[in-house]
């Protein structure tokens, strides 16, 4: 298990719309697990596989509170295969984008469909946090960042400063 760097917007490989997983086999079992590390070190709820470079279906979760034990969720080729007809706004934040929040209305509860660390098809049943965190980091594997469901005026204004957030943060590594 390894943490991995996160991919900060604007980059091509966060809208990329990645491939299916064919089998879970021990190299995406190894992935999960650094995700699980790369999350948990952000520290964050839910991380994709392109935030670290791999176009594959491949998202992790967990929203567990602070004070509970880790509850992490690994999921290859998760699809919404339904969606509540209600919806909430919810103030969302990126790994990708760090420190930008925006509310984003998304449906309250979702049924989510994949295969899980061993392979075997699952379905999950969600609402609240862990209902939003699913359709955000599904969001990712489509190619599709929180900041898509703004209006373009602010979605322009946080990926400008983005823009100028790497480029700082290149200069300090090079330093």
């Amino acid at each position: 298990m390894a943490k991995r760097p996160i991919i900060w917007a604007p980059d091509p490989v966060l809208k990329t719309k990645c491939t299916p997983v064919s089998a879970v086999d021990d190299e995406i079992r190894a992935l999960m697990d650094d995700m699980l590390d790369t999350m948990y070190a952000a520290p964050g709820i839910g991380l994709a596989a392109p935030q670290v470079g791999v176009t594959k279906r491949v998202i992790v979760v967990d929203v567990s509170e602070k004070d509970e034990p880790n509850a992490p969720i690994c999921l290859a080729n998760p699809e919404i295969v339904w969606k509540s007809d209600e919806t909430a706004p919810h103030e969302e934040g990126c790994l990708s984008l760090p420190d930008l929040y925006a509310d984003v209305e998304r449906p309250v509860a979702v049924q989510v469909r994949y295969l899980d660390r061993d392979g075997a098809s699952q379905e999950l049943a969600a609402e609240g946090l862990l209902a939003i965190c699913l359709q955000h980091e599904i969001d990712h594997i489509d190619g599709i960042l929180f900041v898509d469901h703004l209006s373009a005026l602010k979605r322009n204004m946080f990926l400008k400063k983005m823009v100028k957030a790497k480029k700082t943060r290149a200069r300090e590594e090079a330093a």
